[in-house]
């Protein structure tokens, strides 16, 4: 999705470029054909709601900036009521004839196995990038590990938790400014709910890897599930153990166990739940993890998953131009720097190639405003995120600057129309410049 999406923009905007595929010579598990854009999970690209949803948003800009990607899912939609549905096959067909076509774009069929040294180049190589290659970009990024099963853990809105019952404490009181001491939300347990919760965390429906996989787990990443598994009291000795902590709603009382949510994004909107990165099924998730006090109307970002993943620290290692800091004739774009998704990874790859094609003119092109779709995801992948803790995500309001609702509009629908009509407005003038 990134690398042709890429390849589109660059081509458009007058700059020649050899578009790099080593499918269908050298395969993968997940692909079946040599076509671009191939789509090996969902056929789905979610919501196309451009007034009140996140990825809608993003449709609508893609659209906006002549997206390839965009324009091929809507020539090739299906009915599926409010979300942009495709059939995956004419969707890639199309897509990878209109790159045929192009005139200013050659191909290579080689496997890329090492980085190159020289030239101007954009890596969009997903998430299930060959082997050989994976260690060059470890070698050049000081990454330790850049493939493994990766369990993430859910993401809630902060306005959806309930701060009648939750409060506001880092653990022992740690943390002198504002920012610190709103790092964590805490929602008590006691003993009957505790061992409610396990009882439902043991009996979940879980997600099975296929078969010949193994389970080597990202470093401190280790479900939740299993951890259950080992003890009842693992987790409260592990991340819900209740130490250091002291729920003003009930002074007096000593929580049994204590669930933890963490600032995830500079502007406070979203919280992850500490330690809670798991396996079990999306439906699962949220019966389970709405038994937490405080959580029964939570509303998520991004549910937790274990997949295969590569993607790099991208906080730490891309500048705003998406350009590896060390390397900087490499621009990484697509599911590989952090976002998870095909249209967010197709819209990285539209800023990569509007990026590199501009600096090989001779200027520089700025990243959209964070007000717009693109523009918060670019900015949360670049410095946004907390780099100790950065896991792909998907596009959502949590990432943009907040709307003030003083104005009026205090309803959910109101102020998510809010966001897009302001994004319209800042992504519409970024194209005129």
């Amino acid at each position: 999705m990134a690398g042709s999406e890429a390849a589109w923009q660059a081509a458009q905007m007058g700059v020649q470029v050899v578009l790099h595929e080593m499918r269908p010579k050298v395969g993968t598990f997940a692909h079946h054909t040599g076509n671009f854009a191939e789509m090996v999970c969902s056929n789905s690209f979610r919501s196309d709601d451009d007034e009140r949803n996140a990825v809608g948003l993003l449709h609508w800009e893609m659209r906006a900036a002549g997206g390839l990607i965009m324009e091929m899912a809507t020539a090739h939609r299906l009915p599926a009521g409010g979300a942009l549905a495709v059939d995956r096959e004419p969707f890639a067909e199309g897509v990878t004839a209109r790159l045929r076509s192009h005139p200013l774009i050659s191909f290579s069929e080689a496997e890329v196995t090492d980085l190159p040294s020289g030239g101007r180049w954009i890596i969009a190589t997903g998430p299930l990038t060959s082997t050989r290659l994976a260690e060059s970009i470890r070698a050049a990024t000081g990454a330790e590990s850049l493939a493994f099963f990766d369990a993430i853990a859910p993401i809630v809105y902060a306005e959806s938790v309930d701060m009648s019952v939750a409060w506001m404490q880092s653990r022992y009181d740690k943390g002198e400014t504002v920012e610190e001491q709103t790092a964590y939300m805490n929602c008590p347990m006691d003993k009957p709910q505790y061992e409610a919760f396990i009882d439902a965390l043991l009996a979940a429906d879980k997600t099975q890897f296929h078969e010949g996989e193994t389970a080597g787990y990202f470093d401190g990443c280790l479900p939740i599930e299993v951890m259950a598994e080992r003890g009842r009291e693992t987790l409260r000795f592990g991340p819900m153990k209740p130490v250091g902590l002291t729920n003003p709603h009930r002074p007096d009382v000593k929580p049994y166990a204590v669930v933890q949510l963490r600032r995830d994004n500079k502007l406070g909107t979203l919280y992850n739940i500490v330690g809670f990165q798991t396996k079990m099924k999306y439906g699962a998730q949220t019966d389970v993890f709405r038994m937490i006090p405080g959580l029964e109307n939570a509303s998520f970002a991004r549910l937790g998953g274990i997949h295969r993943n590569t993607f790099l620290n991208s906080p730490t290692l891309l500048d705003a131009q998406m350009r590896l800091k060390l390397r900087p004739n490499l621009r990484f774009a697509g599911q590989v720097t952090g976002v998870e998704g095909y249209v967010e990874s197709a819209a990285m790859g539209l800023l990569a190639g509007r990026m590199a094609a501009a600096e090989i003119l001779g200027r520089e092109l700025p990243p959209p405003p964070p007000e717009t779709a693109m523009g918060a995801l670019i900015t949360h992948i670049t410095g946004g995120a907390d780099a100790k803790t950065f896991q792909p995500m998907n596009v959502n309001f949590g990432l943009f600057p907040p709307i003030d609702a003083r104005g009026g509009r205090k309803g959910r629908k109101d102020r998510y129309k809010a966001y897009t009509d302001r994004a319209k407005a800042a992504f519409t003038q970024w194209l005129a410049t």
